[in-house]
């Protein structure tokens, strides 16, 4: 999938400073938070996927792909590392959470 997203900044000529591409995926993680909170009517009612919140979420997946190649590391090998990292909390607390919550 990374290479699919390096190919298309390429073609498109879409390559910017990592900083500008992390804004850009805080802007978009809020518009997917958006979606939902319209969707739920503001927690009031159980989410239920719309064609709005999966557009969100490949925006979302997009901008953490560009993310990667503009900070030039293998989304695969970051995502694989986070699972271990997970994996030994959970083996070690009982929850994957960082602090005292678990997740």
């Amino acid at each position: 999938m990374q290479q699919s997203i390096n190919n298309f900044i390429n073609k498109y000529n879409l390559h910017t400073n990592p900083e500008t591409r992390y804004i850009d995926l805080v802007s978009e993680v809020g518009e997917l938070g958006k979606e939902i909170l319209t969707a739920t009517s503001y927690g009031k009612n159980e989410f239920s996927t719309t064609t709005n919140a999966e557009a969100e979420l490949g925006d979302c997946l997009f901008s953490i792909f560009a993310l990667c190649t503009e900070m030039n590391i293998n989304a695969e090998d970051a995502l694989q590392k986070a699972l271990a990292k997970y994996e030994a909390r959970f083996a070690q607390k009982g929850h994957i959470g960082s602090g005292g919550a678990s997740l």
